[in-house]
């Protein structure tokens, strides 16, 4: 079992004074799965996430990497290790074009790493696989765009785009649908299914038809704890989710 799982927290506990954010959240991720992380506003996921990046150190508990011990490691050791996350402000640079920003990301593993004054003969070669990933996300005629002129949505796939560019084996993405319309929601949806081919998922989301579409295992927190984990079936019919949802997002669990 312990060789399935790419992710694991153990008795997460992460307190700011005298209050307590996530208290003793244990959580598996297998790995080759999409995995989500829903709860009312308050839940303590977002300070998951930022345990698990390392932005916020646990007051106690463990987490582990692909079996590694990393609960004091650097976030910078965090994402070589490839454990990455996704969907953050300032994700892409604005006044480079599509393309580059994709090349940048690419250069990271290389150890070139914003080295811009590089010749561009030497930054053509990553041009082949810049192109593949633009394709994979449905970017390609955007290349030579700048990431500022694009539509919200088309930005969104771009943060995914460079995301895959650094060749992660977990991808952390959080909350990828919010502010979107239905349309790009179905979009940004099925790129999260084709960048889950090989490798780990595991998001933060509120949209409910999203994750009871393509998640894998859902992990339900309420008030810094975890209330369930499981599949969209078992979870939705639990009564103490149902509960935890009443009178916040009263429909969310409406119609699946």
């Amino acid at each position: 079992m312990t060789a399935d799982l790419v992710l694991e927290t153990r008795d997460l506990v992460k307190q700011f004074g005298g209050f307590v954010a996530v208290s003793g959240v244990s959580m598996q991720v297998k790995r080759g799965t999409i995995h989500a992380m829903i709860g009312p506003n308050g839940a303590g996921k977002t300070t998951v996430f930022n345990l698990l990046t390392k932005f916020l150190q646990p007051t106690r508990g463990a987490i582990l990497f692909d079996g590694q011990d990393i609960t004091f490691h650097q976030p910078a050791d965090i994402a070589r290790h490839g454990l990455v996350r996704s969907f953050q402000i300032s994700a892409v640079f604005p006044h480079l074009s599509v393309l580059e920003n994709v090349r940048v990301a690419l250069q990271r593993p290389m150890g070139n790493s914003f080295h811009f004054w590089k010749s561009g003969r030497v930054l053509e070669t990553l041009n082949t696989q810049a192109m593949e990933i633009l394709e994979l996300v449905g970017l390609e005629s955007k290349a030579a765009m700048l990431a500022a002129d694009l539509a919200y949505g088309q930005k969104r796939a771009l943060e995914l785009a460079t995301t895959l560019a650094l060749d992660p084996k977990v991808m952390l993405l959080d909350e990828p649908t919010q502010g979107m319309g239905a349309e790009d929601i179905v979009r940004i949806t099925g790129l999260i299914q084709k960048a889950a081919k090989g490798r780990t998922v595991l998001m933060v989301e509120h949209n409910m038809s999203v994750v009871s579409s393509i998640a894998d295992t859902i992990t339900v927190l309420q008030r810094g704890t975890v209330i369930d984990e499981g599949s969209y079936e078992t979870v939705s019919k639990n009564p103490k989710v149902i509960e935890a949802y009443m009178g916040v997002e009263t429909s969310e669990f409406g119609g699946h």
